[in-house]
């Protein structure tokens, strides 16, 4: 089995580099912007660890309440995030089969592994922002996350969820970048960042 077969192995990796990158974040970098307009450091980090607890709780076949603000986390996040990430990847595990389907209200019938996919997705997106933020090399990240990421959003992003921020839109337009760009760039821009711009206070 490649590890683009195994879904619970692309999303231990992309959360074992997320957990990198947020060792690699000192506390004096919380205030800093990131490529997510509304967010500094300290803010993005602390969407993760909120992640983690929403995707918890939909690995244990929960409805997680995303109408409720995150709380901002002013410290102790790398061992907060690996604890959370431990816990998911267990949930998980503990799911039973990702093979077949599952029935998504709202979206239909669907693969098993697709809120699994979804989730690997956040935290390589995500890592990218927090590299970008935080000065840290991007061309490190595990190009299979990445890829992996890029192929479930390219069928699962629709044109209706991009739009304007202002407009409570999650994700931007799609910025363009060359085919042979490196694979976090590709996945950066598809998301509506812009892997050549810097990053503005």
């Amino acid at each position: 089995m490649t590890a683009a077969d195994d879904p619970l192995e692309l999303l231990a990796r992309a959360l074992a580099q997320t957990a990198g990158l947020i060792d690699g974040t000192g506390v004096e970098l919380a205030g800093h912007p990131t490529p997510c307009r509304s967010w500094d450091v300290g803010d993005l980090i602390s969407h993760l660890l909120h992640d983690l607890r929403q995707f918890t709780a939909r690995a244990k076949g929960g409805q997680p309440d995303w109408s409720q603000p995150f709380e901002r986390v002013e410290e102790d996040w790398l061992h907060a995030f690996e604890a959370g990430a431990e816990e998911l990847v267990d949930a998980w595990r503990a799911a039973g089969d990702l093979g077949g389907t599952v029935d998504i209200p709202g979206a239909g019938t669907l693969p098993a592994r697709f809120p699994v996919d979804q989730q690997t997705t956040e935290f390589a997106v995500h890592g990218w922002d927090l590299a970008r933020a935080t000065g840290q090399s991007t061309e490190g990240l595990d190009h299979e996350v990445a890829d992996a990421a890029l192929a479930w959003a390219t069928g699962a992003l629709k044109p209706g969820y991009r739009g304007a921020e202002e407009d409570h839109h999650a994700f931007g337009p799609a910025v363009a970048v060359s085919e042979d760009a490196p694979a976090y760039d590709r996945l950066a821009a598809f998301f509506g960042r812009d892997p050549q711009a810097a990053v503005q206070s």
